[in-house]
């Protein structure tokens, strides 16, 4: 289970705690306040506070020509025209603190984004949980035999069960060992900032971590891509899903420009003006490179 009893029963009460406020709310958001998203067999994504909504976007994007423009232009037409060219500023204005529990490696994945505030769990001064991510069957793969740092695949029968035994057997083990040294019974006990050192990359960790609005959906359009890692994917998904209620303008605006939208280059562009002209455009002749021209067949189909 991704929460213990103690943690249900403290989020409990931060719901039950309403405090009435002056400030701009995001009727959509204060449904996911403080709940945990559970991902994967022992995570989860909650929202511990937010700041703005989608008219928190317009009003700063509008601050420079005050309230005459608001009956020219309505609030989801600005908040698209500003994220189709690319006006980042406005989007800086919103802001959400999250409180996420995912596993060592797709933490330093994650951490990869330096445009957050970041507060981890210490493993210095506490005890980790002997929590550990266990892929399900389906998700074990081999590697890609075209990308380097891809799944091919699917692992079946015996070799599946042995990879999930051995991910089993020697995540326990490691953490029996690491109980043992910093164990106080009857000697002195390894300081927890070494014993720390033994513990696999597939145990969970805690963090809380804030951004503003604008790098989040960086951040979203690159791991809620297909092609990002299934295990940090599924932590972006759910996010996605809480952006979509906080500020639902902006997000479509975000799947329509960003998530299914694409960028062309200017030799792209130019072969798309010849081919609607009726002119027959092979790799040879388009100016791109052999991979180039595979992305630009795979996008125009």
């Amino acid at each position: 289970m991704p929460l213990s009893p103690e943690q249900q029963a403290d989020i409990d009460a931060s719901r039950a705690n309403a405090q009435p406020t002056l400030r701009a709310v995001s009727a959509g958001m204060e449904q996911h306040l403080y709940k945990a998203l559970p991902v994967l067999d022992h995570g989860f994504v909650r929202v511990i506070d937010y700041m703005g909504d989608d008219a928190a976007i317009c009003q700063a994007a509008r601050v420079s020509y005050g309230k005459g423009t608001k009956s020219v232009q309505n609030d989801e037409g600005l908040i698209r025209y500003l994220m189709r060219h690319w006006h980042s500023t406005p989007f800086e204005m919103c802001e959400i603190k999250l409180h996420v529990k995912l596993p060592v490696f797709v933490a330093r994945q994650w951490i990869r984004h330096r445009t957050a505030n970041v507060n981890e769990y210490s493993a210095r001064y506490s005890i980790l949980d002997r929590e550990f991510y266990i892929p399900e069957r389906d998700a074990l793969a081999a590697q890609s035999v075209v990308n380097n740092q891809g799944r091919g695949a699917a692992l079946e029968g015996e070799e599946a069960d042995r990879v999930l035994r051995y991910l089993r057997d020697d995540a326990m083990r490691c953490y029996d060992h690491y109980e043992e040294m910093i164990s106080q019974d009857g000697q002195q006990g390894l300081a927890r900032e070494l014993a720390r050192m033994n513990l696999p990359a597939n145990i969970y960790t805690q963090w809380y971590w804030k951004v503003d609005l604008h790098n989040l959906l960086h951040f979203l359009r690159l791991r809620a891509d297909a092609h990002a890692q299934y295990e940090i994917r599924v932590y972006a998904e759910t996010i996605c899903n809480v952006v979509a209620d906080w500020v639902p303008f902006a997000y479509k605006a975000f799947e329509d420009y960003r998530m299914g939208g694409a960028t062309l280059s200017a030799t792209a562009l130019d072969c798309v003006r010849r081919m609607l002209k009726g002119e027959e455009v092979t790799q040879e002749s388009s100016g791109m490179s052999k991979g180039e021209w595979r992305e630009f067949e795979g996008l125009i189909g």
